[in-house]
């Protein structure tokens, strides 16, 4: 943990999420953590806003990007990561179990067979354990499961990016109702996080601003092992899975989960283009 990168944050205010771009000091090397595609689901409008600040960005410093991360396999927004990849360069990279996703909604949204589920749609899957350098740094990949099996925290020098596993203290933990989740589950992955060492700086993939107060990014495990309204020290896991359960079931889906699973799931690629040349998504009636 030595080493300290820089890390710039970009904030979409339609999704709520967090994209980072994460450099190395000693370099001009850099990894893009969670882009976000903007997607207008009333009327199937794609734009590049988002994503284009990344790429000024990236420019404006002379950047290197050598990965373009995802912590899973997103349900409130859509990856930008082949159009950033086009841009930009860079390898897409997820957990291993994006398998384990692609399986369970290849059979929801009724992919043929032409859809592989053995996520090659990605240039790396990281197992857990796995090391990857950004210039001089070197990250490690730790599952993280729970909110969906293909959860990954991607700890970079002292710096972790936890995707949806933890929120800001006053915000909580991940839903782990969607299928595939496990609150048991994202339980022992938060106890993971929260055994890096005190001092580690945490990014959120999301933030609500609960209780009308700033949107706030950053937090560390101190911080959260103190604080967090649902695992602070002290919550026991039945505590923790009985808590999380019930919550779940007052949740409605997020809004844009339908186009976003069937994007994310396949590394952000939109849908090919039929016989009349126009793409489509699909709705499955009742399907979640």
């Amino acid at each position: 943990m030595t080493a300290h990168p820089d890390v710039t944050t970009f904030f979409d205010t339609v999704s709520n999420t967090f994209s980072y771009v994460v450099k190395d000091p000693a370099s001009d090397a850099c990894a893009i953590v969670d882009s976000v595609l903007d997607f207008d689901y009333a009327s199937g409008k794609v734009s590049y806003k988002s994503a284009d600040e990344i790429v000024a960005h990236v420019s404006k410093h002379g950047l290197n990007v050598e990965w373009l991360i995802e912590t899973h396999v997103h349900a409130d927004h859509l990856s930008a990561a082949p159009y950033l990849q086009e841009k930009v360069g860079g390898k897409i990279g997820i957990g291993e179990q994006i398998t384990a996703v692609q399986e369970t909604f290849g059979k929801v949204f009724n992919e043929g067979t032409e859809f592989q589920r053995d996520g090659s749609q990605f240039d790396r899957l990281f197992a857990d354990g796995a090391t990857f350098s950004i210039g001089a740094m070197q990250a490690l990949a730790i599952s993280t499961p729970g909110h969906t099996p293909a959860c990954m925290t991607y700890v970079i020098g002292d710096a972790a990016f936890v995707g949806d596993t933890l929120f800001m203290p006053d915000g909580g933990t991940a839903r782990a109702d969607f299928p595939g989740g496990d609150a048991r589950q994202l339980y022992r992955s938060i106890k993971r996080v929260l055994a890096l060492p005190a001092e580690t700086r945490l990014f959120m993939c999301h933030d609500y601003g609960p209780n009308g107060r700033d949107i706030l990014n950053e937090t560390t495990v101190a911080d959260q092992i103190a604080h967090n309204i649902h695992v602070h020290e002290g919550v026991s896991e039945e505590e923790f899975v009985q808590m999380r359960t019930a919550r779940d079931a007052t949740l409605a889906m997020p809004k844009l989960i339908i186009p976003s699973l069937q994007v994310n799931m396949k590394a952000g690629a939109l849908p090919d283009p039929e016989a009349n040349g126009q793409r489509y998504l699909r709705v499955p009636i009742n399907g979640l």
